[in-house]
């Protein structure tokens, strides 16, 4: 809608669509829709402000075919200014920011979607494969009806695959979309790789087609002396599958391939926003939780539990009951604390876990574990993390005197502290 003054919010005017085949259609639930949802970001496109001038009920329909991502544009709108020097050129704008050739007729691109539906494969090499998960998926009888209608399949591609450059350039504007500050990478620079994620689903007839789900850029850094560090760029679910369970799944196929490869030493994340550091959070967490030799190590017998494999978080308990444990006992594992270092550092290049993350991960791990009526080990927990902030935090802390230093450090513990407890109430 635009108001008096003729303006209108371009997330609200921009509406998109992954459209499916007439027969994949059917294979459908009554309240399963693809179609017709918004952005949650414009500006890298039509600036700013996302504000468009010179309309009146304007409508910007950008649809996808649902697998082969072909595109579709139509600008409609009840009434437009006159004064064509000041009304923003919509359909230019955003042409700008998509491939050409997109689809300006609709009859022709719904027959592009049917042909491309039954045509269109997957580019690149399988690497996962899940079933929708009972306590995420909004299917159905999950266990029954729809594991024999829907997979998800997970592929890996680099741009010199035959056709995943033109691909990738039809699924890059979910970045601009939906990351907020993200950008388009160099398509002609090397060292790219992409998992992309679809959904399987067999038609009426058993006739299975791919849908676009999300993807992953990934970007190979030189890592001394005859390695890579595998940098994880960018990360996007669709909103209509959002909430189901598949972002979790995207990164564990992304971390397990990354295992799966000598030549990779470790997973970075490039400038993580929150939503995907939580997500990153709790996957990495349950993946040590259930890794029942790391576990057993770190902890002794009691790391290992029946539920996910690291115990529970623990309720205060009454200081009156503070009891003092020797000092440095670490009869019950590697995790202590403090923890061992050199045993910690054999893990994390193991497990190939970049340095910050692995820390904050063992740190959370201590906290579950710990005993609140030890105070020696509240004492060792509180100086690593404190140790660990200042170290990240040196050339801030540096600058301030030392009791105002001791201050922020406390303050900065206690926050992190909070947040640690937060992720843990999480996993499960």
């Amino acid at each position: 809608m635009a108001g008096g003054d003729w303006t209108t919010n371009s997330n609200e005017a921009l509406t998109l669509s992954l459209v499916r085949a007439r027969e994949d259609k059917k294979a459908l639930r009554d309240d399963e829709s693809f179609e017709q949802f918004h952005p949650t970001f414009t500006y890298p496109i039509y600036g700013e402000d996302e504000k468009l001038y010179g309309y009146e009920d304007l409508v910007i329909d950008l649809r996808f075919a649902s697998g082969s991502l072909a595109q579709f544009l139509s600008v409609r709108y009840a009434k437009k200014l006159d004064a064509s020097s000041t009304v923003d050129n919509v359909e230019g704008i955003l042409s700008e920011f998509i491939p050409s050739g997109y689809e300006t007729d609709e009859a022709t691109f719904l027959s592009r979607v049917e042909e491309d539906a039954i045509s269109f494969k997957p580019i690149g090499k399988l690497i996962h494969s899940y079933k929708p998960s009972p306590q995420t998926s909004t299917l159905p009888d999950v266990s029954d009806t729809s594991e024999e209608t829907v997979e998800y399949e997970v592929y890996h591609a680099t741009l010199d695959d035959p056709g995943f450059k033109e691909y990738h350039r039809r699924m890059q504007i979910f970045i601009l979309l939906y990351i907020e500050a993200g950008s388009y990478i160099n398509d002609e620079e090397e060292g790219w790789e992409f998992v992309v994620l679809y959904e399987k689903r067999k038609r009426t007839d058993g006739i299975p087609t791919h849908h676009f789900v999300g993807y992953s850029s990934l970007y190979n850094f030189y890592c001394f002396p005859e390695r890579v560090r595998l940098r994880l760029s960018q990360f996007v679910i669709l909103p209509p599958y959002q909430r189901q369970g598949h972002g979790s799944e995207l990164y564990k196929a992304i971390y397990h391939y990354v295992l799966s490869r000598p030549a990779v030493s470790e997973l970075t994340v490039e400038d993580p926003a929150e939503a995907f550091e939580d997500l990153r959070d709790r996957n990495d967490l349950r993946m040590l939780l259930t890794h029942e030799q790391f576990m057993r190590e770190g902890f002794g017998d009691s790391g290992v539990t029946g539920s996910h494999g690291g115990g529970r978080v623990m309720k205060a308990k009454s200081r009156a009951r503070t009891r003092v444990a020797p000092l440095g006992n670490k009869g019950k594992g590697k995790m202590g604390p403090p923890v061992d270092r050199a045993w910690a550092e054999r893990w994390r290049k193991d497990l190939k876990i970049a340095g910050r993350q692995f820390h904050r991960l063992v740190e959370m791990l201590v906290l579950l574990h710990l005993d609140p009526v030890d105070v020696r080990a509240e004492r060792a927990f509180r100086l690593q993390v404190k140790e660990r902030l200042y170290r990240f935090n040196f050339e801030v802390l540096a600058q301030l005197e030392k009791e105002e230093r001791l201050e922020k450090l406390e303050e900065t513990f206690q926050s992190v502290r909070d947040d640690y407890l937060r992720i843990l109430a999480m996993v499960r």
